[in-house]
């Protein structure tokens, strides 16, 4: 959420305003919000209260309706579109961020497995985790360890 109280979300404009600024009959405005095209908030009287967002949208739709030829349906399957996309991307950075955390923690496991496996090698034991030597070979993570447990169980 947009920690600007008067940011791009906030719903500060009434009909006549936001159809001045879009340059569209309210009655338009109107239309559109039942369409689902344009969806603004509402006052405690349950006036329509449109962003500075909501202006852009009108706008966008304004353009996609009169330069591109496209007829409202098609503009309402467009930005549902684009809604999902964006959803989409984020997901996928959400995911990309936690592969690379997880290819992070395999590199570190596999690290660990690597001296653990010198030390074998040389005949020496690794020590408890009492900050003794080789105590330290094998971090703990207890959040990674509840995450995976708890998923585990969901299967």
């Amino acid at each position: 959420m947009n920690a600007d109280p008067f940011g791009d979300d906030t719903p500060v404009y009434v009909i006549s305003v936001a159809a001045q600024l879009s340059g569209l009959h309210p009655q338009t405005l109107r239309t559109y919000d039942r369409m689902g095209l344009v969806s603004p908030g509402r006052a405690a009287g349950r006036g329509r209260r449109y962003s500075m967002r909501d202006i852009v949208m009108l706008r966008e739709i304004q353009r996609l309706s009169q330069e591109e030829g496209i007829n409202l349906s098609g503009i309402k399957h467009i930005l549902e579109l684009q809604r999902e996309n964006v959803m989409l991307r984020e997901q996928l950075a959400k995911a990309h961020a936690a592969l690379e955390d997880l290819a992070n923690e395999l590199e570190s496991t596999r690290a660990v497995a690597a001296r653990l496996a010198q030390q074998r090698r040389r005949g020496e034991a690794p020590e408890a985790a009492s900050g003794a030597p080789g105590g330290d070979l094998v971090p703990i993570r207890h959040t990674s360890v509840v995450v995976w447990q708890e998923r585990r169980g969901k299967d």
